[in-house]
């Protein structure tokens, strides 16, 4: 059967303000801020680790009712230095997210993410509750062991065999049992080619796990140098140190949340963060609402995904 869905992104919008934003250690963010100045605060968070945000991603709230920061991650988009992995991690993200708060006057405001984005969302909902509003999480990824392994070694391949076999040709067969560590050697290589296969057969590959239905334009887009290196080098750098995150330390702390409502859009056919760990949350959390959305995958531009995104933040706008 097919699904009929009512919500679109909002229409084309510009930032009313954009800069750059110093947080010290050589690093400087580039963000953005759309809506109407005073209205409800939001702030976004994008996924990778080592993503960007793009012109879709300011369309995703009322214009009228919020007042949003968007801004790239460390290393990510326009922020420099491009694509660097020092001084680059899961804690000084959060501690960025909070100098920007406090930079636009804010309160406290309404954390979105997705993916990565997601769990960026929950680590910073935890070390600072009374600064969030509400969350919405799309795709959940609770930074765990099993979830890495899901896409980086069992699970996913067996469903994507042929795009798997493809990720993996750029590694040598011995090397493949570890598999994340020999990207990463070839991803920090002193020859551009190199660093720039590799970028690309790892970003191609998420591009290709991202939707229900193949999206040739999204695998195109992730192949680009400007987006590939920076999402490989920074994710295999992530996923090495364990997202700096305890094992499980995400739904373990969970407790944290209590009392800040949240809502969740998660794809039933998502490939890259599978629906049992937004279940977990779900279970552990008991104020977030889940929304599955059946004819889904992982990616923000599929319809029901962005339908269940502009949904819940409508509903939060008060």
């Amino acid at each position: 059967m097919k699904m009929e869905y009512e919500r679109t992104l909002y229409p084309e919008i510009e930032p009313y303000e954009t800069g750059m934003f110093d947080v010290g250690e050589g690093h400087s963010l580039y963000y953005e801020r759309v809506g109407t100045p005073g209205a409800k605060p939001a702030v976004f968070l994008h996924g990778g680790p080592g993503g960007g945000m793009g012109p879709a991603h300011r369309r995703q709230w009322d214009p009228e009712k919020y007042d949003v920061l968007l801004f790239d991650q460390r290393g990510c988009g326009k922020s420099t230095p491009f694509a660097e992995l020092e001084y680059n991690d899961t804690w000084r993200i959060v501690e960025d997210i909070e100098r920007l708060r406090q930079m636009c006057g804010h309160e406290a405001w309404q954390v979105f993410g997705g993916s990565w984005g997601a769990t960026l969302s929950l680590a910073y909902a935890q070390a600072y509750p009374e600064r969030t509003t509400e969350l919405v999480l799309r795709g959940v990824f609770l930074a765990r062991q099993k979830e890495l392994d899901w896409l980086y070694s069992y699970g996913a391949s067996e469903i994507m065999a042929e795009a798997w076999d493809d990720f993996v040709s750029v590694i040598p067969e011995n090397e493949r049992g570890e598999l994340i560590d020999a990207f990463y050697r070839k991803l920090t290589a002193d020859d551009e080619a190199t660093r720039l296969e590799a970028a690309r057969a790892w970003s191609v590959w998420e591009g290709q796990v991202a939707t229900l239905l193949p999206k040739p334009e999204l695998v195109e887009d992730y192949a680009d140098a400007a987006k590939a290196l920076p999402m490989a080098r920074i994710s295999a750098r992530f996923f090495r140190e364990k997202f700096w995150l305890e094992e499980n330390q995400l739904l373990r702390d969970v407790g944290k949340l209590k009392g800040i409502p949240g809502i969740i859009v998660q794809g039933r056919h998502d490939i890259c963060t599978p629906p049992t760990s937004a279940w977990e949350l779900k279970k552990a959390w008991p104020e977030v609402e889940l929304w599955i959305v059946h004819d889904a995958g992982h990616s923000a531009s599929e319809t029901g995904i962005i339908d269940g995104l502009v949904r819940a933040t409508d509903k939060l706008a008060g």
